[in-house]
């Protein structure tokens, strides 16, 4: 199984937008912390300055914050329907759909601007 961290604003604001991507939360011990799972991804969910090590100042000072480009990958059956059904639920996206040579990809940002590749494979 992999796990994958990131780091967000607000536990309650990002649940529901993972729950649509198909995540159950696991453990939900405090505001600063969740872990979520989606068939063999574990996903930790922190806040800076919360929830344990990882959400925590580094010697500088300077916290974890969300953002940037790294980003998990969700393959979906119809990328069409799936941007369609998170654009009603308010989700936002960096961009239209990207067809590339081997599938189809657009990029969503979860509540506080971590980006999650939706992908459709061609002849999917």
């Amino acid at each position: 199984m992999a796990s994958v961290r990131y780091i967000v604003e607000n536990i309650e604001e990002a649940l529901p937008f993972y729950e649509r991507l198909g995540f159950e939360v696991s453990m939900h011990p405090g505001h600063g912390f969740a872990m979520l799972q989606r068939e063999d991804l574990q996903l930790l969910l922190n806040t800076p300055g919360g929830g344990g090590g990882a959400g925590q100042a580094m010697p500088d000072g300077a916290l974890p914050r969300p953002g940037g480009w790294n980003r998990i990958q969700i393959q979906v059956d119809n990328l069409n329907a799936t941007v369609n059904r998170l654009s009603d639920a308010g989700v936002t996206f960096r961009s239209e759909i990207i067809e590339g040579t081997g599938g189809n990809q657009v990029l969503a940002d979860d509540p506080s601007g971590n980006p999650i590749e939706l992908f459709q494979a061609v002849g999917r």
